[in-house]
């Protein structure tokens, strides 16, 4: 090559430049792939080493939490189908050493666990990766493996320098008769790698077709092009997946934070409304210990107790509803519901509240029957629950309205109240578990925050849906229920005597067994000035109701001769006890027996020993009862 240098000729100098050319352009391109190869051999090596490590991680978290070395050791044994993993080992969060895998005899492993990370030792590389589980760190597990290196430097080396030779022989005698033929292809090809460089386009190519030895090189500096352009794009696309994952991580993260801090407003409020009954019970319990010889007060003290005493059960009721329904042990007994006793049920429920704020109560019902198909006790809970969130959200004094309607075969019930309203961005969220619209410390009976996710979880399982509507903060908040609704024929009203409406006294009957009990409620209830007829068997009560047609019947489940139960029923098919208020009175007092009681035909279910003022309230609540039933 010196000689040709020194020659003067034209083709000694074309030669010469053609080789020296194509010599510095596969030098420089075999210098390039191999320090693109070797950079990437390393990463594809140490990220598959890290992606194995993060499998461990995670297969070998749950032994790690029960302490289950065998399982551990198993999961390793599994490490024996990738040979160039020499050593593998799982240390506990203390740093000793839980479990092991070795390919060869003489394996090492380190005393301790190091940081999460890797490093390269020689001809092997040793991983460590932190085992965390529920965000706490129970433990690390430990790679170490072959690093072919040395070996993949060779033998690439080896690769590009047989390359780099068989290219420059083509060229010299090539060159020799073809100087031009060798020199455009030359520039094509420099011409395109500088394009790539400057564009980063690996989609483009040297054109034309050339033979021989020339054609190779730009077929192979071609599919050069076409490997890097995969591998680029091979790149781009688990760059994508990388940024993808870190954007669910971080949303995931999001939630998890959002949701600590609800349960941290909750137990906050929890502990509020559990201290809020307790004051007055305690102020009860001083007042019956100091003042026990007044009645007056010793009354006072009761009625205070008992009214905070049934706050704190229907706190931990709802609390308990939530969570059978999350975990999935919840259900609902279906069965032919009429609606205004359902309405019925939830006003017995929420009329302390709406009385103790001093709230005007409207409600708007269908003329007709309408019957739904399901639990009875639940839908009266989603409108008791909606009333009692309409009332404690209201201001004294205000309005709370239940309106009912029928739109093609589905039953419209709307909530509405001129409390404080619900802003525009609350009512997305505001049927979440623990969400309140108002959790000032003004507003000391906001309560829980799952009276509303209760109903919506209570609608959705009777196959409806429910809606909350506000114009904004202060103008009041509407809450809509859709049911579907099984269509009956409409039943036939019986007429009522114009006498019967402006009385204030009823037909009564009595049945129970237990004679003394019996009579005097019967006393009392005579001493009132209603028509009272006590029997205590289950067929002269029915027989006794044929007669009479009493507009209450208050029956023992526990009969002689015929069941409570059946005794409704009867009471039911006779031609005037459509409008007859059973109440059963009963020393069962379950959930399943309360369901039984309403699906015999019961109105209510009141648990022994009955106070006489439970009746009175059942009686004095005629009226509106009179409007549900007409």
């Amino acid at each position: 090559m010196m000689g040709l240098r020194d020659s003067g000729t034209v083709r000694d100098k074309l030669i010469l430049m053609a080789v020296s050319t194509t010599l510095a352009a596969l030098v420089a391109a075999a210098l390039a792939m191999l320090l693109v190869d070797l950079r990437a051999f390393q990463r594809y090596w140490t990220d598959d080493l890290m992606t194995q490590a993060d499998i461990m991680a995670r297969v070998t978290a749950p032994a790690l939490a029960f302490n289950d070395n065998e399982s551990a050791r198993q999961n390793l044994a599994v490490l024996r189908v990738r040979p160039q993993i020499l050593a593998a080992a799982i240390y506990t969060s203390a740093g000793t050493r839980f479990a092991s895998y070795a390919a060869v005899k003489d394996a090492r492993f380190p005393e301790h666990p190091e940081a999460s990370g890797y490093r390269i030792e020689g001809g092997e590389v040793a991983v460590f990766r932190n085992i965390v589980e529920n965000g706490e760190l129970v433990g690390t597990v430990y790679l170490r493996s072959r690093y072919g290196l040395f070996e993949r430097l060779l033998g690439y080396g080896a690769i590009l320098l047989a390359v780099m030779l068989g290219a420059l022989a083509v060229a010299y005698f090539v060159a020799a008769r073809l100087q031009a033929g060798i020199t455009r292809p030359i520039e094509a090809v420099t011409s395109v790698a500088r394009q790539v460089m400057q564009r980063r386009d690996f989609s483009l190519r040297v054109p034309g077709k050339e033979s021989g030895e020339i054609g190779l090189l730009v077929d192979a500096f071609n599919d050069m092009l076409a490997e890097i352009g995969r591998r680029s794009h091979a790149l781009q696309e688990a760059n994508s997946t990388l940024e993808h994952e870190m954007e669910v991580r971080q949303r995931a993260e999001e939630l998890l934070r959002l949701a600590d801090r609800r349960k941290d407003e909750f137990l906050a409020t929890l502990a509020h409304e559990l201290r809020n009954p307790l004051a007055p019970i305690r102020t009860g319990l001083d007042i019956l210990r100091l003042r026990s010889g007044d009645a007056a007060a010793t009354q006072r003290a009761t009625d205070i107790m008992e009214r905070q005493l049934r706050q704190m059960v229907r706190l931990v009721d709802d609390l308990l509803d939530v969570s059978r329904i999350n975990t999935g042990k919840f259900t609902i007994k279906s069965g032919r519901v009429e609606l205004k006793a359902v309405v019925n049920d939830a006003l017995e429920v929420v009329r302390p509240t709406i009385e103790l704020h001093g709230h005007e109560l409207e409600i708007d019902l269908p003329d007709r029957p309408v019957f739904l198909n399901g639990d009875a006790t639940r839908l009266a809970q989603i409108l008791s629950n909606l009333l009692n969130n309409a009332a404690k959200y209201t201001n004294r004094g205000g309005r709370v309205s239940l309106k009912a309607t029928v739109e093609d075969r589905t039953l419209v019930l709307v909530v509405l109240d001129t409390g404080i309203g619900i802003a525009p961005d609350m009512l997305d969220t505001v049927f979440e578990m623990f969400v309140q619209v108002d959790s000032t410390l003004e507003r000391s009976t906001a309560g829980l925050g799952v009276g509303l996710s209760l109903a919506r979880k209570l609608v959705e399982l009777h196959g409806g849906v429910i809606e909350a509507h506000s114009a904004g903060l202060g103008h009041g908040s509407q809450f809509v229920v859709r049911l579907p609704i099984v269509v009956e024929p409409e039943m036939p009203a019986k007429p009522t005597p114009a006498a019967f409406i402006s009385a204030e006294t009823y037909r009564i009957l009595l049945a129970d067994d237990n004679v003394d009990f019996v009579n005097s409620i019967g006393a009392l209830l005579t001493a009132m000035g209603h028509s009272v007829v006590i029997t205590h068997n289950g067929r002269d009560a029915l027989a006794a109701a044929r007669r009479f047609c009493p507009d209450y019947a208050f029956l023992d489940i526990g009969l002689p001769q015929m069941s409570g139960y059946d005794l409704a029923r009867g009471i039911r098919d006779i031609p005037c006890g459509a409008l007859t208020i059973m109440i059963a009175v009963t020393g069962w007092g379950q959930e399943k027996d309360r369901q039984l009681a309403f699906e015999a035909g019961f109105d209510h279910h009141m648990v022994k020993p009955v106070r006489f003022e439970q009746i009175e309230e059942i009686l004095n609540n005629r009226s509106l009862i009179k409007k549900l039933r007409t």
